[in-house]
């Protein structure tokens, strides 16, 4: 298992935190994603199936995309 911290500009509020949270939550492989608004940070864990590349392209796909 891994975890992952991504820097994302575009949150600027829980909704956006949930929104994330539900997204990639439902990814096969996804454990856990934790977001905070004030630091812009989201961490992720996760292990096979789910991977860095499919985790950013789906952060990208709904408007939140991040840098590690």
């Amino acid at each position: 298992m891994e975890t992952v911290n991504y820097h994302v500009p575009a949150i600027s509020c829980k909704h956006c935190v949930a929104t994330i949270k539900r997204e990639l939550g439902s990814m096969d492989g996804v454990f856990s994603v934790e977001g905070d608004p004030q630091t812009k940070e989201v961490a992720v864990t996760f292990e096979p199936p789910a991977n860095l590349k499919g985790i950013e392209g789906l952060l990208e796909e709904i408007g939140y995309p991040g840098q590690r």
